[in-house]
């Protein structure tokens, strides 16, 4: 109610300023007109009519009116270069200030709802430098000050800071014109007063606060750098730590445009995806799925059948993957692509230098230009009383733990209900474990919506998994040769017997070791860094899950090609890495893929959304496959076909969802999806199934009824 009384207001007043003809006041000719008679008044009242004078000012910056360079002038005329630059500055930013809170109070709540995601790193940019941004603006008169004033309004920035920075950035044109207006009797035109040299002018003094800021960076980084010794030159343009997979591409990245590049890696090259997560973790979920469609035949037509098999051997084909995939990411290629490859630890002596101990003994010492610390994640192990005791797996141990195994393990706990808990809880049971799934939180999945937990919990429950949601593991014990977990749920505890406990309560990642403590650079979590992904030292860099704030193959792979970016060429041009579309799935049957918001997140963030969903259990090609369940579920702007996020649940959920990636990435929207041609019969006949979904939901009823009526009248 209150903003559409300020509406009312600020519209009856803009209306009677042009009924009222008072426009005409306020043009050089009209000035000169009245500038007798104005200066009467003054002389019979200075006080009054500076005032008044003052708050028509205000008033006319208020409300975004033309007039406000007349006045200017008038100021000087009037009152004189001092007096007037005095009422002028006061009067314009006390103005702008206002019609700067009237679009906060009126408009910014609609727009960010609206565009909060395509906003956010303006946002968050002008939470940062949002005076600086402003400053340069005001300084160069070719921006219309009223837009400044009305954008402003829907960014974060301080009203104090707007204020402050509006009134000093707007005094030189303040200035140029209260001084113009010192000698109106000779303008004849507004135009005469900015020449082209005071423009360029104008334009120089406006680039003074990005100066202003590089050297300010300038600055930061000779104090960062005061204690170090800089070498007069480098061994290598970029020395890479770590061969997951943000090392592996920044490091080709970097060989692929000439730049000399070393990349140490203490471990196994391909990091943790290749030889603990990502390929292992499919390849015995692919087992595990044929055993189940074996033992559940007659759902194909077949017989149903227990399948035989020798644990030894699927673990030995989850090795066999692993090695066949291996030369992908092996010495020999990246030797080829012309990187150096160094098998030893690798520490950061300082800045420029990197200590290398080789898995040989040797030690070497290695300057560079610039570095990327790619060092990973590890499994985090919960400091359980007693766990130590009894032994433990996580997902990095388990593929050479359970290789030595005959069987899986008969009892299996599993800590932990997120993607990777869920994957391995699920794919175990599948193999003839008997598997208990215990979860601190009151669902499995809870980055998903509530649903899409509801549906992984339905589905690893038929598969035998006991999942206990809401518990707490407090304590493992022993008793001989049993092993037991205390979990403790509603306040009751419960003994859970196991064989083996595999931990998968998350990662942390991999920060000490490498002479950050020493180098002073921020570690919590991950690696602090900047839009950059430059550290402390801007020559420093980080990448993949130790940089955050996604642990994900993909994600790392993007983020190095930033990292190889901006540490060799970062002199001419720096790029801030890009999230605003991050793709993810989980591989339980049935596959959970999602991009952009899901409603949990729209609702936490205030963002505006509708839903459109599409039931798979009616797509033709899931019901030959017997895969008919599962849905595409939509969220897009209220009455527009604008998506801004996707949630798939059923087979191949992962593969489905690059065609909403694409289009979330490129602004297409459903009407694009469904105006492209879809393979029949296909999964992905479910994305342009959705698409038509909201087509039929914003058909135009009135046109169609019409349309009714033109064919009736047709018909005769």
């Amino acid at each position: 109610m209150k903003k559409i009384i300020i509406l009312v207001v600020a519209a009856l007043l803009i209306v009677a300023y042009f009924a009222l003809d008072l426009h005409r006041y306020l043009t050089l000719d009209g000035l000169k007109a009245s500038l007798g008679q104005f200066e009467t008044w003054r002389a019979a009242s200075p006080l009054l009519v500076a005032l008044a004078f003052f708050s028509v000012y205000v008033l006319v910056t208020a409300l975004s009116l033309p007039g406000a360079a007349v006045m200017t002038l008038a100021a000087g005329a009037l009152f004189g270069l001092l007096e007037g630059t005095v009422i002028v500055s006061f009067a314009s930013s006390i103005g702008a200030t206002l019609a700067f809170l009237v679009s906060r109070f009126v408009l910014r709540d609609v727009v960010q709802q609206r565009f909060g995601d395509r906003l956010k790193a303006i946002n968050d940019g002008v939470a940062r430098e949002g005076a600086f941004y402003l400053f340069t603006l005001r300084l160069v008169p070719l921006f219309p000050f009223f837009l400044i004033n009305i954008l402003m309004g829907l960014t974060p920035i301080r009203t104090r800071t707007f204020y402050w920075v509006s009134q000093l950035g707007m005094l030189a044109g303040t200035l140029v014109y209260v001084n113009a207006g010192t000698q109106l009797a000779k303008l004849t035109s507004l135009s005469g007063i900015l020449s082209p040299g005071l423009l360029l002018s104008f334009a120089l003094l406006g680039i003074f606060p990005l100066l202003a800021k590089h050297f300010m960076d300038f600055l930061q980084r000779r104090r960062v750098y005061a204690k170090w010794q800089r070498p007069k030159q480098f061994d290598r343009n970029l020395i890479v730590i770590g061969a997951g997979a943000a090392g592996l591409v920044t490091s080709y990245i970097a060989a692929a445009v000439k730049a000399k590049v070393t990349l140490i890696e203490a471990h196994k090259m391909g990091g943790d995806c290749l030889n603990y997560g990502c390929v292992p973790s499919k390849a015995i979920i692919k087992s595990a799925r044929i055993a189940h469609q074996m033992r559940h035949g007659e759902h194909y037509g077949l017989e149903n059948t227990t399948p035989a098999f020798s644990f030894r051997k699927v673990m030995a084909r989850v090795h066999e993957v692993i090695r066949t995939v291996e030369p992908h990411d092996s010495v020999e290629r990246y030797t080829e692509l012309g990187v150096e490859v160094l098998q030893g630890y690798a520490r950061i002596v300082d800045p420029w230098t990197v200590e290398v101990k080789l898995n040989s003994g040797e030690i070497q010492r290695l300057t560079t230009r610039s570095i990327v610390i790619a060092t990973g994640a590890q499994p985090f192990v919960p400091p359980l009383p007693g766990l130590d005791d009894v032994g433990y797996v996580t997902s990095d141990t388990l593929w050479d733990e359970f290789a030595k195994l005959d069987a899986p393990p008969a009892r299996l706990v599993v800590l932990g209900g997120g993607p990777i808990g869920c994957e391995l809880a699920q794919s175990f049971a599948r193999l003839g474990s008997q598997v208990t799934q215990v979860e601190k939180c009151t669902r499995i999945m809870v980055r998903e919506d509530e649903e899409v937990s509801d549906l992984a919990r339905d589905s690893l429950t038929r598969d035998g998994v006991a999942v206990l949601t809401g518990h707490t593991a407090l304590r493992c014990e022993r008793e001989g040769e049993r092993k037991f977990i205390v979990v403790e749920h509603g306040g009751i505890e419960q003994r859970i017997e196991f064989d083996a406990l595999l931990c998968a309560v998350g990662r942390v990642a991999r920060l000490t070791g490498y002479g950050l403590e020493d180098l002073g650079i921020e570690t919590k979590r991950t690696v602090a860094t900047n839009d950059y992904l430059e550290t402390l030292y801007p020559n420093i860099y980080a990448a993949g899950d130790v940089a955050g704030p996604y642990q994900f193959t993909h994600i790392a792979a993007h983020q190095a090609w930033y990292t190889a970016v901006n540490a060799l060429f970062g002199d001419f041009k720096k790029f801030k890495v890009d999230y605003s579309v991050v793709p993810w799935a989980t591989f339980i049957e049935p596959e959970v893929a999602r991009v952009g918001l899901n409603e949990q997140d729209a609702k936490e963030k205030g963002i505006a959304y509708e839903v459109t969903k599409y039931g798979i259990d009616d797509l033709d090609r899931a019901i030959a496959d017997g895969n008919a369940y599962g849905f595409v579920k939509v969220l897009t702007v209220p009455g527009k076909d604008k998506i801004l996020g996707v949630t798939i649940v059923g087979e191949h959920a992962g593969d489905l969802l690059a065609e909403f990636v694409l289009a979330i990435k490129h602004g297409l929207g459903l009407n694009k999806i469904l105006g492209t041609i879809h393979t029949y019969p296909t999964m992905a006949e479910a994305n342009k199934y959705v698409a038509g979904e909201w087509k039929r939901a914003h058909a135009p009823q009135r046109v169609l009824a019409w349309l009714s009526r033109y064919h009736a009248w047709r018909r005769g």
